[in-house]
């Protein structure tokens, strides 16, 4: 799932394009992640049916996944200051990018 919906992201680049963006959408926090950061959260479709709404509809409809997750949805898996000591670009294997 998670594959699938980063290859339809890059199939909407231009061809040969240099650089790769990867916009998101955000909504509203949900209970989880509102502590967290207040302002919002990004919109994570969790369904084959999802991407392929927000790949194929219209704008209007496709924005009717601009919602937070049901609150049991997502769990916190680490808390506080990391402790690899890797800045986060390197962590995340993102080094010259």
């Amino acid at each position: 799932m998670r594959l699938n919906l980063l290859l339809a992201l890059l199939s909407r680049l231009a061809p040969g394009a240099n650089q790769i963006h990867l916009p998101f959408l955000t909504t509203e926090p949900n209970a989880i992640v509102a502590p967290i950061h207040a302002k919002a959260m990004p919109v994570i479709l969790t369904t084959q049916e999802e991407v392929d709404l927000w790949m194929t509809a219209p704008g209007k409809d496709a924005l009717t996944l601009q919602r937070p997750l049901p609150d049991n949805a997502l769990r916190i898996v680490a808390r506080g200051q990391k402790q690899d000591g890797l800045p986060d670009d390197r962590r995340l294997g993102l080094a010259g990018a």
